[in-house]
């Protein structure tokens, strides 16, 4: 039987919050399970959330005219992509599972947190466009959305001032599920 390895990416600003607590009992457990466990502490890294030219290592391929999404996938399929990227990229590579812990801010999770994804699962690496669906590039991966609300269930019910909560959390799933079909 081979290690399981798994990949927390965890977006709290406070190590002592509950999400901080869950985090840390996901890494016990886990690990007495006989899992490996890396921690991607987006705070603690202080991990750069906005999509930037510094995400690119060396030429463009048009520029004179800056698109990161073109960029970024050019970059991936030519290993130019800056260094802390690459790094993020290889934990999710080698994970089986990769946990996403967060607090719900807004309808969604973190700024930060978003800003790991868009920076890390880039076109070529972990999707291909336009074939989304059909071709996620991280198959055989299991991902897990574990987060807190700050409200109780009748808060994210269809009769709840947020609304249901799988109407919330639709475009995270979805996203997700692309990744692995």
């Amino acid at each position: 039987m081979t290690e399981r390895k798994v990949l927390i990416v965890y977006a709290h600003q406070e190590p002592k919050s509950l999400n901080g607590s869950l985090k840390t009992i996901a890494v016990e457990e886990l690990s007495k399970q006989g899992c490996r466990v890396t921690v991607s502490d987006l705070y603690e890294m202080q991990f750069e959330p906005r999509t930037t030219r510094k995400d690119i290592v060396g030429e463009l391929y048009h520029p004179e005219q800056f698109n990161y999404g073109v960029e970024a996938w050019e970059a991936c399929k030519n290993g130019s992509l800056s260094e802390d990227l690459i790094k993020e990229q290889r934990k999710v590579k080698e994970a089986d599972l990769v946990i996403f812990q967060f607090p719900l801010y807004w309808f969604s999770m973190p700024a930060i947190m978003k800003g790991w994804m868009d920076r890390v699962l880039v076109q070529g690496f972990a999707h291909d466009f336009p074939q989304c669906y059909d071709s996620g590039l991280l198959k055989n991966k299991l991902a897990l959305l574990s987060f807190t609300t700050g409200g109780g269930k009748e808060m994210y019910s269809d009769e709840g001032v947020s609304g249901d909560i799988r109407y919330l959390l639709w475009p995270m799933q979805s996203f997700l599920h692309q990744l692995r079909n």
